[in-house]
């Protein structure tokens, strides 16, 4: 199976996991909207039957104060104050006594009672219930254990669907970090394997050309052949850890610049803002750096359709050494600021969208430095941002 084969059913498969990521967020949040609404309909209704059991509670309260010593007292009346076992309640009695079930204190005298009185009213409002023509007693009570617990239950599922959420989005997020490094890996070996058999056709005829060839065009030809054999190499070491060696960043990037400005068009402006005889020492891999810097030229002609200015500007803070490439191109929205990282996205016509994200792990997972759009605007142009640290 060859590598660009496997490159393409990773591809297929990181969108699969896209679509899958984005279904459970939907997912979750339809399970955890239809759980709240459903709770809180049980929530109401169990209120509405708790009401009627504290109004039957009074009734069987009174039922017993009302009885004659030598009367009897039904099972019924028994069994209605015994039930209520989870609802808080106090009653004031027309004939202001208190009663009360449930409480926190097993024996309460009347200043507890008072402000739990107050307690109860400040969370929902006393039932007024007719003792007798004219008379009335009131009923405090609050919800029962039963219910707190209910209403609360919501929240909690709430938050174990959040935290289902973020494990799965984070899971998905590396899983597809992984897969994109293996797609960038058998794209780049795929390519340097299918430049291998012209190069060495290349490096043939150069040789004949030598012999029996103007002198000038050889070398120019020469340059150019080199210099596939040396892209070559590096795509064939994309998912191998390079080997950094420290460097005079400000004479790798001019004599990389300076070859892609001789080769480019006369429309093109180069500006170069680069410190001469100056040395800012960065561990690079050359190789790889120099495609990173020739990608982000070519993409700004690309952008500006051959006819410009291209600024390439150097400059160094304390840990840093920074280069920014500015064209005056057609520019970028904002929204695809990040999005053209991402592999397989592209603004062109026709292109893979590849070269953007094999900057960014030439520049980020192997020099642990940084590349961004600093700033873009559409009809003016764009300006990427790169970041190496210092030695």
């Amino acid at each position: 199976m060859s590598a660009f084969f496997v490159s393409y059913l990773i591809f297929l498969q990181m969108k699969t996991r896209e679509i899958l990521k984005n279904s459970i967020f939907v997912l979750a949040i339809l399970v955890s909207v239809a759980s709240w609404i459903y709770t809180n309909t049980l929530v109401e209704k169990l209120k509405e039957q708790e009401q009627k059991n504290i109004s039957l509670w009074a009734e069987a309260m009174r039922e017993i104060e009302n009885v004659d010593f030598d009367g009897t007292i039904s099972l019924l009346v028994y069994r209605i104050i015994q039930e209520n076992t989870t609802i808080p309640v106090i009653m004031m009695t027309s004939s202001n006594q208190m009663r009360a079930q449930n409480l926190a204190v097993e024996d309460p005298d009347e200043d507890y009672l008072q402000k739990e009185m107050v307690r109860m009213q400040e969370k929902r409002p006393p039932l007024i219930l007719e003792a007798t023509p004219g008379n009335h007693d009131i009923l405090y009570y609050e919800d029962s254990t039963i219910l707190k617990q209910l209403e609360t239950y919501p929240i909690i599922q709430l938050i174990v669907a959040l935290i289902f959420i973020i494990v799965a989005i984070v899971a998905i997020h590396f899983s597809n970090k992984s897969d994109q490094s293996l797609l960038l890996a058998s794209m780049s070996k795929e390519t340097a394997h299918q430049l291998g058999t012209p190069i060495s056709s290349l490096l043939a005829w150069v040789e004949i050309l030598k012999m029996d060839g103007p002198e000038e065009i050889t070398r120019e030809v020469e340059k150019d052949v080199n210099r596939l054999v040396k892209i070559t190499d590096r795509f064939s070491k994309i998912g191998n850890k390079p080997e950094l060696k420290p460097e005079n960043i400000c004479e790798v990037l001019s004599n990389a610049v300076n070859y892609l400005r001789s080769r480019s068009s006369k429309n093109i402006d180069y500006v170069l803002d680069i410190p001469e005889n100056k040395t800012i020492i960065t561990p690079l891999n050359v190789s790889l750096f120099e495609w990173v810097i020739e990608n982000l030229c070519k993409n700004a002609i690309d952008a500006m359709q051959g006819n410009g200015t291209l600024t390439i500007k150097l400059f160094e803070t304390e840990k840093h050494a920074k280069i920014e490439i500015t064209d005056t191109g057609k520019g970028l929205l904002k929204r695809y600021y990040k999005r053209i990282f991402t592999p397989g996205f592209t603004t062109k016509k026709h292109g893979w969208g590849m070269g953007l994200s094999l900057a960014q792990r030439i520049v980020c997972s192997y020099h642990k430095g940084d590349i961004y759009v600093r700033d873009s605007e559409i009809g003016k142009g764009t300006t990427f941002r790169l970041k190496f640290p210092k030695k």
